[in-house]
């Protein structure tokens, strides 16, 4: 988890929201992602989205099975079910998202029986340390529209 927070600058400088994902596959990094929805126009690109496409290209394949992921907020709806499509084996995850969150928040997909692939999640790793960026970046953010 501290080198998904550690990625999480790469976000902030983008104006995005600070929210960064790593595919782990035998206990090593293959690809990584942060949230880049401004940057490129793209409601998709997700910090976890981002981090998918760009472990599929290294590895060469869609199914990601033996790979995890670990990220620093928990994967909303559309995350959740890409993580599912991926066939990702576990999900590791910072702070919940009480808004968006769907891997145990408001639902939870990943784990949901009636799909053919189940994720195991483990949410509220470093949750402190995941959540400051976030809140920050609204504090900076309403503090900024309040001067204009």
């Amino acid at each position: 988890m501290r080198k998904a927070i550690e990625l999480l600058p790469l976000a902030e400088e983008l104006d995005e929201v600070p929210v960064a994902a790593l595919i782990v596959k035998n206990g090593e990094i293959i690809a990584s992602g942060y949230n880049r929805r401004g940057a490129d126009s793209d409601p998709t690109a997700h910090a976890e989205v981002m981090a998918l496409r760009a472990a599929g290209k290294a590895l060469g394949v869609w199914n990601l099975s033996g790979c995890d992921m670990v990220v620093t907020l928990e994967p909303c709806a559309m995350c959740a079910g890409a993580i599912v499509n991926a066939r990702i084996d576990n999900v590791y995850f910072g702070a919940y998202d009480k808004r968006f969150g769907y891997c145990g928040t408001l639902g939870n997909i990943a784990t949901d029986e009636r799909l053919n692939h189940r994720a195991n999640v483990m949410g509220g790793i470093l949750e402190e340390e995941c959540v400051e960026p976030i809140k920050n970046f609204f504090r900076v953010r309403r503090a900024t529209k309040a001067n204009k």
